[in-house]
């Protein structure tokens, strides 16, 4: 396999794919600062459209520059629409809000203040945000859905990106800005796990035009594996030409099969909670890699690094047992050291694929 590079041209600059994007939710990857980002090799992150226009709200966002003036962030930007979280919540708790064919209903717990988020609405906010990338509001579903379900969100999914796309060329051309230097508009691709869903919701997407797409629904199964074949089948009915994003997907063995299946940018925010846990990836001198837990007491008195092979600030310099300390007495210089590392390993990861597609890590 020869190298593969590719890039995507962005109103704020370049962003060379594949790539790894952390979760920004609320405008900050927790416990890291901008120049962390940046050592880290993170050359986009994601920000939720849905979150921020709670808190803190967009006439603050908008005072403040958008979402680059507000985050100090002067790299690319991509804007969740909100709807898998939206979906999540009223998921877990049905008197929080409800899905239409108009958009998503959400009432906060303990509040009787409604959120109505249309497609219209998700796009107007994302640029206002001034994102770089922009993705359609859809309706996220759980692959154990049945058949009628998925084919409801199917249905909504390939109608609210179609609103979606109107609204978007609409305010574009309001704002008379050229294609050369708008934000891009993806779409998502839904369908659970049933392969004619989601053909007939690619074709639908392809056939309106867009940017480029990305894979909607959760990525795993109740035992918690990838849903490989579904994931592979579905970045087969996208042209490559397209650059498509892997929603929710950051276990280091998941995002290197989404790799060779084609599929250039991650967006999760598994490595910073990992870290966060305590869960730290590592990899050895014969190329595989797994994780270590540094609240394990076997870590107590080794002098050794979380990586042999890592390159990241905090390998450079601290010991495991020195970590565990950290983390033992809740320091919050632990939270920074522990994600400055995950996101380095990942990033290093798509770097090395990039370079030696089949020379790459393969266990886990």
């Amino acid at each position: 396999m020869t190298s593969r590079k590719r890039v995507l041209n962005l109103p704020c600059g370049q962003l060379s794919l594949p790539t790894f994007m952390p979760d920004a939710t609320f405008g900050v990857v927790r416990s890291l600062d901008v120049n962390d980002l940046i050592n880290c090799g993170v050359q986009a992150v994601v920000m939720n459209a849905f979150h921020l226009m709670q808190r803190p709200g967009s006439t603050v966002i908008r005072a403040l520059g958008g979402l680059h003036g507000f985050s100090g962030w002067t790299r690319p930007i991509v804007t969740d629409s909100g709807g898998f979280q939206a979906y999540s919540l009223i998921r877990q708790n049905p008197k929080l809000g409800s899905i239409t064919d108009k958009g998503i209903i959400f009432r906060r717990e303990r509040s009787s203040h409604k959120i109505i988020l249309t497609p219209e609405k998700s796009i107007q906010l994302q640029l206002g945000y001034d994102a770089d990338v922009l993705i359609c509001l859809d309706e996220c579903t759980h692959v154990n859905d049945p058949y009628e379900v998925q084919q409801k969100s199917v249905e909504r999914t390939i109608s609210w990106a179609k609103r979606c796309k109107a609204e978007y060329e609409r305010r574009a051309k309001q704002r008379r800005k050229p294609r050369g230097v708008r934000p891009l508009l993806f779409a998502v691709v839904q369908g659970g796990g049933c392969p004619e869903l989601r053909k007939e919701c690619a074709e639908a997407l392809l056939e309106m035009g867009f940017d480029g797409f990305a894979y909607g629904g959760y990525p795993l199964d109740e035992e918690g594996r990838l849903l490989s074949e579904t994931i592979k089948f579905t970045r087969e009915l996208v042209p490559k030409g397209f650059p498509m994003i892997a929603l929710g997907i950051g276990h280091p063995s998941n995002v290197l099969e989404c790799l060779r299946t084609g599929y250039d940018l991650f967006d999760s925010s598994l490595p910073t909670r990992d870290a966060r846990q305590g869960r730290l990836y590592r990899s050895d001198a014969h190329n595989t890699y797994g994780h270590i837990y540094i609240q394990d007491k076997k870590c107590i008195k080794r002098k050794e690094h979380i990586s042999p092979n890592c390159d990241c600030l905090t390998c450079s310099r601290y010991s495991l047992g020195y970590l565990h300390h950290l983390f033992r007495i809740r320091d919050t210089s632990y939270l920074r050291l522990a994600t400055i590392h995950n996101l380095r390993f990942i990033t290093s990861l798509i770097e090395d694929f990039t370079r030696h597609p089949s020379e790459t890590q393969r266990n886990t």
